[in-house]
Formats: structure tokens, sequence, C-alpha cells
């Protein structure tokens, strides 16, 4: 029996205009890896290493809000452990109106897709997925993009393969901590054309689709 963890995480919003503070596109992002006590033990070191030496960190590892030389050191440990990245890139004004009717149909078409085309690449020969997804929004919201997962997961883990999944706030895994920051990473280069943290991780990255790049019309 080899079981396989995976750790998701989403970048950008669901404004879907114009506004220059909603983001171009959305990521949906995996971190995968058949163990999870070498990279989660040691991010939880590195946290009581900081905090000995007064350095300025936060209640858990949150790139967008951690200072600059705790991203260093983060990013330096995580290219130290073994772990792959999946990554599906939505240029949201190509979707169509349809597909963005509403936040949680939105959601789960990235999702499908994602692991439509990026299942193949990290499930390899495990027997069992645990899925863990950094929780979004409201409990009432969290509910309808928790259950777009599961139906997701039915529809592509097939075969003899069981998964389970789980939802809950990056606080709560370490390792929820380091696929917030392959995303953060991922959605710098997107979003800003910023490489220097996506060069860090990018012999990690085994997929990463823009799931458009053909498409050539734009919606707003």
């Amino acid at each position: 029996m080899s079981r396989l963890y995976a750790f998701a995480d989403e970048a950008g919003d669901f404004n879907f205009s114009n506004n220059p503070r909603a983001s171009r596109y959305f990521i949906v992002c995996t971190m995968t890896c058949h163990s999870c006590s070498s990279l989660g033990g040691a991010l939880l070191d590195l946290r009581r290493e900081l905090i000995w030496n007064d350095d300025p960190v936060g209640e858990y590892f949150h790139a967008t809000e951690d200072k600059q030389a705790v991203r260093d050191k983060v990013f330096a440990l995580l290219e130290k452990h073994d772990f792959q990245v999946q990554a599906t890139i939505m240029e949201k004004s190509k979707a169509q109106p349809q597909v963005r009717s509403a936040n949680g149909r939105f959601y789960k078409y990235g999702w499908y897709y994602h692991l439509q085309y990026a299942a193949p690449k990290f499930l390899g020969n495990s027997t069992e997925v645990l899925f863990t997804t950094a929780s979004v929004g409201t409990a009432k919201g969290q509910a309808v993009f928790s259950g777009a997962v599961n139906d997701v997961a039915q529809q592509v883990i097939r075969g003899n393969r069981r998964f389970q999944t789980n939802f809950c706030r990056s606080v709560a895994d370490p390792c929820l901590q380091a696929a917030d920051y392959c995303t953060w990473a991922l959605q710098r280069k997107w979003e800003k054309g910023d490489t220097r943290s996506y060069d860090l991780i990018k012999d990690r990255i085994i997929h990463e689709v823009d799931m458009w790049s053909h498409g050539t019309v734009k919606y707003y």
C-alpha cells in the first residue's frame, strides 16, 4: 500500500473585471509527496528557530504576509526536501460567461482540468491519495468548494485507488504552508513576471499548464 499526500492551494480571486486590483489569473496548485514528516517537521523547527532569534515570524508561514527575510529561509528549506508541484493557470478574462456564472462553478472547472491532466503525472503507483486543501472563505462558501473538490476527485481518481479529502486552515498543517509558498511563487511569475522565488522551485514543477493559452477571445 502506497499513500500519496497532495496539499492544495489556490491563488487569485473571483473578481471578473478589469479592476486593477483584480487578479489576472486564477491558479490551482498542488504539492505532492510520499512523506510529510520530514518537510513538516523541518518547517516547525524553522519557525521555532526564527522565534528564538526574534525574527519577524507569524503564527504560521504565509508567503504573502511573511517578510522577505523569512521567505528566503523558507525557500532555502524547501530546496532541501523532496516534493513535486503541479499547477493549472486560468486567465480569467478568457473564461466564457457560463464557466464563471458562479464562483463555485469556476472553482470546480479549474479543479476538474487540474486533476484530469495533472493527476496522471503525480499518482504513479500510489494506491491511496489524501488531499489536504486550504480552506476558502466563509463556512457556507467552503461547503461549495469542498463539494466541488470531492466531486472532481470521484470523477478523476479511478480504478482501485482510494482517496480522502480534508479542508483546513494553513495553520493546521505545515505542509499546507509549503504549498502556499509554491503557489505564491507561481503567482508572482504569472501576475508580476517576477521569477525570483519561482526559480527556486522550478525543478520540482512537473505540470504547469496555461489552460486557455490558445484562446484569443477575452470577455472583459
